[in-house]
């Protein structure tokens, strides 16, 4: 099953989820108004096919020809490719040489490839019985370790030291993805799952660290599914997406932080 044909499938995801802790309004707006994937979000979505799915990489994405856009037959040359390449996403030869080299580093690295050699893009289905609504998320590699089901989760980072990457754990919600995937693992296996990270840099030398998700962080992350779960089923069933007033319309107290209070005080 490619991205697209998954986005298809019903059921709520991480990604969904967590954009409604901005505000209901955004989530249903950008529900209605997906945004074009960043070239920054094309080149993480190229290591992954590469490391993951690398037999289908050519069905998905296509390597931009190297020619001077600014002359005829550059445009000419790149319009042809273009034409050709409807559908796939673009990424540019110096980007794909950086993410298969990257691959290359990742599986050198101790535990990778144990780590890696399960079923890869297993899309689950679950319905979360507090609230009725059906869920999906597609794990990018499920392994057993001792017959114990292993969730690897596979990150491109700037920084992958591990008091970096749990900052970005924070920053981006991965306790609560952690969590929701869990959920689902949990649900088709019937077994509590591992949650392991495999943090890999950008920058030369693609430095790569490996993070188990300890229970502390995911039952942080289960409380955040819990609330965002609850929000989304509470704004289907009034049909309220309301956005920084809240389901109320209350005006907000603009208050200083209580470090800052403390000098006023």
């Amino acid at each position: 099953m490619t991205d697209a044909e998954y986005r298809k499938q019903p059921g709520i995801t991480r990604t969904e989820l967590w954009r409604i802790r901005e505000s209901p309004e955004k989530f249903r707006w950008y529900q209605e108004h997906p945004e074009e994937p960043t070239p920054a979000l094309v080149f993480g979505a190229a290591v992954h096919k590469i490391l993951l799915e690398s037999e289908s990489f050519g069905s998905e994405f296509a390597i931009s020809p190297e020619v001077d856009r600014r002359t005829k037959d550059g445009k000419a040359a790149y319009n042809t490719f273009l034409a050709a390449s409807t559908g796939k996403s673009i990424l540019t030869a110096p980007d794909y040489e950086k993410a298969v080299e990257m691959t290359r580093r990742a599986l050198e690295t101790p535990f990778v490839k144990k780590l890696l050699s399960g079923e890869h893009e297993k899309a689950y289905y679950w319905t979360d019985e507090l609230t009725g609504e059906s869920c999906k998320c597609r794990v990018d590699c499920l392994t057993y370790v001792d017959d114990k089901p292993v969730i690897v989760d596979y990150k491109t980072t700037s920084d992958a030291s591990t008091d970096a990457f749990m900052r970005s754990a924070i920053n981006y919600g991965y306790d609560f993805q952690a969590a929701m995937y869990s959920e689902g693992v949990k649900k088709a296996t019937g077994q509590k799952p591992i949650f392991v990270f495999i943090a890999q840099e950008k920058i030369a030398p693609y430095a790569v660290n490996i993070l188990q998700a300890d229970d502390i962080m995911v039952k942080r992350g289960h409380d955040l599914f819990r609330e965002l779960i609850g929000i989304y089923h509470e704004c289907k069933q009034t049909d309220n997406w309301y956005g920084y007033l809240g389901a109320y319309n209350m005006i907000n107290t603009l208050a200083l932080p209580a470090w800052l209070a403390k000098d006023v005080e």
